[in-house]
């Protein structure tokens, strides 16, 4: 299956963190009935449908010590959200919608509270799954235990699994199988995907491919070349870090520079990712948020105006579409995760008329395909402003970004030779003469303009 016949370049994602988003208690108790959580899903559908998502992409669901990366067991919903079978009503529905559901996937390791690490706890070298992990019995654990472990980044609470092992990853798979089987999931988003073992995720791919053909993987990829991860019987996609810094530190810095490079490496002419539905946002559950992270929030309005016209895959993480605020706090990340419900946070948002905004970009975007699956050119690049062009067989579409607080005017040199004009179909429809190959118009504060050139 090509890039082009595949459903994840022409998705807008919807990011929301079950654990977090329903108020679920922070430690598991492991005892008592499930408490349906999960079905608080329900009052975000209407929401994004109306926004003109078609792709959720929610975090980590299944059974776990705290928040949701600590997995306890893959094949049963999170007790503190609900149960298996409420979970498959809820999936069935977003897909009765038209809406796609990709879940979180943690395979690099699991909690302490994992059947198999419980059962080397209790009988150390003599457990059977002592080769699910990487065990040093010679030494012991930071927490005290008769052998040390590996871990995720050092932290004790996460062993890493040993996805050599063979019993390992037929477990993983089949929890796998089991999910699409039961909730006909479309997608994993990979956990961790940069400390994945590479054999393990073609296996993976494979497995999934085999039982559902578009089956979308996108592993968390933070540092490197994503072209490591998208080999050939590898990865769809991965996470955009790269764009996300530029996203924000261009507008903080007035230096456009920064992601006009950066756009141009990955996505231009010559681009390492051309063609390739790189996973983009501006902020998710490990980030601060957008509206924390800009100097000036008046900002957040260009900085989605380029998120939903910029090549790749766009993501909106719940409640930045309000412009609510959150910011990651040494030893937590609680704070990014926040309770929330869509009407209460709608009628007190810090920016309410950003959500229409976004809306707007969002059916743009669904109704050019240029600009979701067009080449990539720049055109302009200024400290403040910033302009390409999206182009494809049947259309080219300018954007032009100002990111000043002032009304500023531009001059595009337009790649089309014949007479044109620019027709503005962000802002009612306002048109401009190409003559002589130029167009020359202003953009309004920290504002946009997204023409298709006729």
């Amino acid at each position: 299956m090509t890039e082009s016949d595949h459903w994840a370049p022409d998705a807008v994602f919807y990011h929301l963190f079950p654990l977090g988003c329903f108020g679920a208690p922070d430690h598991n108790p492991f005892e008592g009935a499930p408490v349906d959580r999960i079905s608080g899903l329900r009052r975000w559908c209407d929401h994004v449908e109306r926004l003109g998502v078609n792709a959720f992409m929610l975090g980590p669901i299944f059974e776990s010590s705290t928040h949701g990366y600590d997995t306890a067991d893959l094949f049963q919903i999170d007790r503190r959200l609900g149960d298996n079978d409420s979970f498959a009503i809820l999936a069935g529905e977003l897909h009765r919608r038209g809406i796609r559901l990709v879940l979180d996937g943690v395979f690099h390791h699991t909690g302490r509270d994992f059947p198999a690490f419980r059962d080397i706890l209790a009988r150390g070298a003599a457990s059977e799954f002592r080769d699910w992990y990487h065990l040093d019995f010679t030494r012991s654990s930071p927490r005290g235990d008769p052998f040390h472990y590996d871990s995720w980044q050092g932290h004790s609470s996460l062993p890493k699994l040993s996805l050599k092992n063979r019993a390992v990853r037929d477990h993983l798979l089949a929890a796998v199988s089991s999910w699409i089987e039961r909730f006909d999931i479309d997608g994993l988003r990979l956990d961790a995907a940069d400390s994945l073992d590479f054999d393990f995720q073609r296996e993976l791919a494979a497995h999934c491919k085999a039982r559902k053909p578009d089956f979308w993987l996108m592993g968390e990829v933070v540092h490197g070349d994503y072209r490591r991860w998208l080999c050939p019987g590898g990865l769809d996609s991965t996470t955009n870090y790269e764009t996300y810094k530029g996203l924000w530190s261009s507008l903080n810095d007035r230096n456009y520079f920064e992601i006009a490079y950066t756009l141009k490496r990955e996505f231009g002419t010559d681009g390492i990712y051309r063609g390739v539905p790189l996973y983009n946002f501006v902020d998710n559950h490990d980030v601060s948020r957008a509206a924390s992270t800009l100097k000036e929030q008046a900002q957040l309005y260009p900085l989605y105006a380029l998120l939903m016209t910029m090549p790749g895959v766009p993501s909106i993480y719940y409640g930045s579409e309000w412009g609510i605020e959150g910011c990651k706090i040494r030893g937590t990340d609680a704070p990014l995760r926040p309770a929330l419900d869509p009407t209460e946070a709608a009628s007190s948002a810090p920016h309410p008329e950003l959500c229409g905004v976004i809306t707007k970009l969002i059916a743009l975007r669904r109704r050019h395909q240029a600009l979701r699956h067009g080449d990539y050119l720049e055109l302009h690049v200024a400290p403040e402003q910033f302009a390409f062009t999206r182009r494809d067989s049947v259309e080219s579409i300018a954007v032009a970004l100002n990111a000043s607080p002032q009304t500023r005017e531009i001059a595009l040199k337009i790649p089309e030779a014949a007479p044109a004009r620019l027709v503005d179909v962000l802002n009612d429809g306002q048109a401009f003469d190409v003559i002589n190959g130029r167009a020359r118009f202003s953009i309004p504060p920290r504002w946009a303009r997204i023409m298709v050139v006729s």
